[in-house]
């Protein structure tokens, strides 16, 4: 089969995979295993061949990305656990101050989503959030859509956070995520901005159904003590600031082309297996340091059952990639990528948002539109690292888009936000459209410039 209607059959295999994870719930491990075999076997793959381009797809993401992801993940849970992510949202109070606490949620929201993921985050700043509340006599509405926006933006768009480095790594930048951060960086001030503006105007048309305000200060203090000694502002950024300072340093090494054994030693410590392997060992001192050494087989194998399904659905994806990349569909591609070119950025946050809005999970619509996407980014004439960061990052963007009643982040948002599921959509699902919309915009825009 080839050219119309092998594009036909590979529609009819991503509508069929997208009803099976949204309507018929099956696990989108197994949905995108199922499409990637029919597929291979509808594009005229031999069939002595289909085995071997499964095994390929599947096998290059634990090669490449499962050591990346379930580093990046330990040191999250190590900093949540000790009481460090607290530190970090503390600092942002003390650096925007408790004039702007909206502001302030949502950078601490950014801040604190980078290690950590937007479900956990927003529980463990949700006693914050109250007690800003309180103090500043704002609306708690605004505050929890200004919390939840700022932690989404950095969970889709700067790692070390699984989805974006899964992006990466299926995109063929992993070794430029310094670039993809800084880039990431950038990006979020458009959705940010939005953001912001929304959560003050929806927080004047909905209310909150938060508990006692008597009791909001009090409980904010109790989680704070439970944590008996919190660590230090240093301790708790160094998990976090060492990695990228050892990135930025290989980037400088490979920018600069530094020769010998200095050059050599900097490219090796700022790979990203390597440089979030030290991060995760000053984690561990962190925890070893606040009594917690006992935790660690627990802790750690508590992250291995949460990052594993992440890696088996990014595996997934990589195999459907690989399906796509040996068939003839690519030819056919090739030949009208013209067409392809006029959507260009826009292409990868079309398929993102699609994934998004069927199953719900961010992650899964990451990994799974960089899996699809991967081999046709020459068609698109998305050829340079930043540009296959922007492309990234469209991916990050539509993966915003949108969350509602299937996906958990609407869920806890909701249910902690104290928003019946009514205001629920107004507040948190609609901000997550105008999150994606306005970063895709602003993605488009640093497109025509650099």
């Amino acid at each position: 089969m080839t050219g119309i209607p092998l594009l036909i059959a590979f529609v009819a295999s991503i509508l069929l995979m997208l009803l099976m994870i949204s309507r018929w719930k099956v696990h989108p491990f197994l949905s995108i295993m199922i499409v990637s075999l029919l597929l291979a076997l509808l594009s005229g793959i031999p069939l002595t061949q289909v085995p071997k381009v499964i095994g390929e797809g599947f096998s290059a993401t634990f090669t490449s990305i499962g050591i990346v992801i379930i580093l990046g993940a330990l040191i999250g849970k190590i900093l949540e656990k000790t009481g460090a992510a607290l530190t970090l949202a503390d600092f942002v109070i003390r650096l925007v101050g408790d004039r702007r606490p909206g502001l302030a949620m949502e950078l601490m929201g950014w801040v604190v989503s980078v290690p950590v993921f937007c479900d956990s985050g927003f529980v463990i700043l949700n006693p914050i959030r109250k007690a800003l509340a309180k103090r500043t006599a704002t609306s708690s509405a605004t505050l929890t859509v200004c919390l939840a926006c700022g932690l989404y933006i950095s969970h889709v768009f700067i790692p070390p956070t699984p989805g974006p480095i899964a992006a990466a790594q299926s995109l063929g930048i992993g070794e430029n995520l310094l670039l993809l951060m800084g880039l990431g960086t950038a990006v979020s001030v458009f959705p940010l901005v939005a953001g912001y503006i929304y959560a003050h105007y929806i927080g004047k048309k909905v209310e909150s159904t938060d508990d006692n305000p008597s009791d909001i200060v009090e409980t904010y203090e109790a989680m704070k003590a439970s944590y008996g000694r919190l660590p230090g502002t240093a301790a708790s950024f160094s998990p976090l600031l060492v990695p990228i300072l050892l990135m930025a340093l290989s980037s400088v090494a490979s920018m600069l082309h530094w020769s010998g054994a200095a050059g050599n030693l900097c490219i090796f410590l700022g790979n990203p297996m390597i440089a979030l392997s030290i991060g995760t060992l000053l984690s561990f001192m962190l925890f070893a340091r606040f009594g917690k050494r006992s935790e660690m087989h627990s802790l750690t194998d508590e992250t291995l059952r949460t990052v594993g399904p992440i890696l088996f659905v990014t595996a997934a994806g990589s195999v459907l990639g690989r399906v796509i990349a040996v068939s003839g569909l690519m030819d056919f591609i090739t030949e009208h990528a013209p067409a392809l070119r006029t959507m260009g950025i826009l292409f990868p946050f079309l398929v993102a948002a699609i994934f998004k809005s069927a199953q719900g999970s961010s992650t899964v619509a990451i990994t799974t539109t960089a899996g699809l996407i991967s081999p046709l980014l020459p068609a698109l004439g998305l050829v340079s690292p930043v540009e296959i960061s922007l492309a990234v990052l469209s991916i990050g963007a539509g993966a915003m888009t949108v969350s509602h009643a299937n996906d958990s982040y609407f869920w806890v948002v909701s249910r902690f936000g104290g928003l019946t599921v009514e205001d629920g959509y107004r507040a948190h699902t609609m901000a997550t459209l105008i999150l994606g919309l306005s970063s895709i915009a602003g993605i488009f825009l640093i497109s025509l410039v650099i």
